[in-house]
């Protein structure tokens, strides 16, 4: 089952149950899929990977606007954000724990051959690949930098 049919199922459950937090988050996610499958070259088609990075994107736009509106004071904007971050990262794989992460960046740095600060590059690239849907951009970051300034 594709994410737009998983979307669409619970979209009609959420409409039953007047859901709107839900059916907030689902009609994002929905949107986004339509807008990709209209993109040139996508020939009304989009891979896995591409499904997962279109949440990813849709979770972190949600982060950024969230903190934005905890900054500003604004708690009933943050909670729209926040519900709506909830329902997206359901269709996400399990992100992995802080020594879950820490472990996966310490292989990657052993296979990569790593010694220092300067093959952050060299770890980065790796790691994104590896880690792609499974760790916050972020979060990788700044393990592979607390980890090769050690």
């Amino acid at each position: 089952m594709s994410l737009e049919e998983k979307v669409m199922a619970q979209m009609k459950d959420a409409m039953k149950a007047k859901d709107e937090a839900l059916l907030r988050g689902l009609r994002a996610i929905k949107a986004e899929i339509i807008k990709a499958k209209t993109d040139p070259g996508a020939n009304g088609q989009i891979s896995e990977d591409g499904e997962m990075k279109l949440l990813q994107k849709l979770v972190k736009s949600r982060k950024d606007s969230l903190e934005i509106y905890t900054q500003q004071n604004r708690p009933d904007l943050a909670a729209k954000e926040s519900d709506e971050i909830a329902v997206i990262e359901k269709f996400l794989p399990q992100q992995l724990s802080e020594a879950e992460l820490k472990e996966a960046v310490t292989k990657i740095i052993t296979e990569v051959g790593a010694a220092g600060p300067q093959d952050l590059g060299k770890v980065m690239g790796v790691a994104s690949k590896q880690l792609a849907g499974k760790a916050d951009g972020k979060a990788v970051a700044a393990m592979v930098k607390e980890l090769l300034t050690k």
